[in-house]
């Protein structure tokens, strides 16, 4: 058991190593691209389809673009003020859904969800955003209890984007918030005010959005204590359904914009942790659960039912409260999930555009997951969704499992009983920690302090 501060502050010290976050098992950096292909993607794709088609598919549409960078997004962003851009995208948008549709050979889908993400969603008209899930929604049948969701940037989210959203039956809406301080704001260059936010929920609200979530990030720069409490304290007061409470990943040799402060503006270690645990005290004192790493729902929120009954998800959009063995991801840099195999996009919307010019799909890598892939990744997912992993008795792997866990077991952060694997209260604050012990793709390699962000 962790019996003092000191030994909290021991052992932030001794964990906060560059971890990943853990949407996907293998993570993107291990993939075996060279032993992928685009043939072996789409033979995935209609088997998994095949085999599921009860459960229905999840479609993520990535929208890359934005009218001004925020400097912490760590997001595949294109940064214009031109809203010509919109239109052409979208007709690329329906031509690979379409390349799809093609792969399903005649079949027309169940959609089980859809989710708009970005980039800024918002940046589109909403009569674009219209044209846009009509093309994608006359392929399709629309699963009962589906759940559509975009994301949206309070400062440009018109009553218009909610109606237009809402009477083609999205009914979760998520709001970009990071931080409501106006320093920390100017920073990070993400701007918009307690009272835009407010507008924007109470539109939705009447409008008959049923969950609205907010997005936060600790770790932010020139971010203190009383910042994050004014932020939780102003978002309790708005009472959405749920709340995303993230670490601010720093990784500055990947997204440049992040160059714009230094190291010295950012809290870190302990001073980082104490505000996450700062932050979730306050959120769960009113009344919200903790239903998964840096996620929280009210009582009533779908996600915290899923979590009660075992079945949340988590995949390349966080984490769900349903589980789609098939999850197709359109548009740049988007990730799909075919269960055996994932597959990324192109990154650039040049490559993109190229891609689909030609009639091809723009897959640019991913990856077949082997049996000890598969295995792994359930019990990463295990870990992530219920807090707890029981072991298959695969001999060999699963001694090495236990042996990489005991240092967790000896600080208190993870109990081990026969083939059970239990995560502690404590443990909760070093969940990415915890499911590298699993990771066998990244014990075998030495590369992880250029590739992830740290743990805490």
């Amino acid at each position: 058991m962790i019996t003092s501060q000191l030994k909290m502050e021991e052992l932030v010290h001794k964990y906060n190593v560059a971890a990943p976050r853990y949407t996907s098992y293998p993570t993107v950096p291990f993939w075996d691209n060279d032993k992928f292909s685009s043939k072996d993607w789409t033979d995935q794709v209609y088997q998994t389809f095949e085999e599921s088609k009860e459960k229905g598919i999840s479609l993520y549409i990535h929208l890359p673009f934005c009218e001004s960078l925020c400097t912490y997004c760590g997001c595949n962003t294109r940064i214009t003020k031109n809203h010509q851009v919109e239109e052409p995208y979208i007709a690329s948008l329906l031509k690979e859904w379409e390349m799809y549709i093609r792969v399903f050979q005649g079949e027309r889908p169940l959609i089980s969800e859809i989710h708009l993400g970005g980039g800024t969603p918002t940046f589109f008209h909403p009569d674009n955003l219209k044209m846009l899930i009509e093309g994608i929604l006359k392929h399709v049948n629309v699963a009962p209890g589906s759940s559509f969701s975009f994301e949206a940037h309070p400062a440009n989210t018109k009553i218009t984007h909610l109606q237009t959203l809402f009477d083609l039956g999205f009914r979760r809406l998520s709001l970009g918030i990071q931080d409501f301080d106006p320093h920390v704001q100017f920073v990070i260059n993400r701007h918009q005010t307690l009272e835009e936010v407010e507008e924007v929920m109470l539109n939705a609200r009447k409008i008959g959005f049923e969950s609205i979530n907010f997005d936060l990030i600790y770790g932010l720069p020139k971010q203190t204590r009383a910042t994050v409490e004014d932020t939780i304290q102003k978002s309790m007061r708005l009472a959405p359904d749920r709340i995303s409470f993230y670490s601010y990943a720093h990784v500055p040799w990947i997204k440049p914009g992040q160059r714009h402060y230094t190291e010295a503006d950012l809290p870190s270690g302990a001073a980082k942790l104490a505000l996450y645990n700062l932050g979730k005290k306050l959120i769960l004192e009113h009344g919200y659960e903790d239903v998964g790493m840096d996620h929280f729902a009210k009582r009533e929120d779908e996600l915290f039912i899923a979590f009660q009954q075992g079945r949340l998800h988590r995949n390349f959009m966080g984490y769900a409260d349903r589980f789609s063995p098939l999850l197709i991801g359109i548009g740049v840099s988007s990730i799909s999930d075919a269960w055996g195999a994932f597959a990324q996009n192109v990154k650039t919307v040049e490559e993109y555009n190229k891609c689909i010019e030609s009639g091809v799909l723009p897959v640019v890598k991913g990856h077949l997951l082997n049996e000890e892939d598969l295995l792994i990744r359930r019990y990463i997912l295990d870990m992530m969704c219920k807090g707890k992993v029981q072991l298959q008795g695969n001999g060999l792997l699963d001694e090495q499992i236990i042996a990489e866990l005991s240092d967790l077991v000896a600080d208190g952060l993870v109990s081990i009983t026969g083939t059970l694997v239990q995560c502690t209260t404590a443990g909760r604050s070093f969940l990415r920690n915890i499911c590298m012990a699993f990771d066998q793709r990244l014990l075998r390699s030495r590369m992880q302090n250029q590739l992830f962000s740290q743990a805490i």
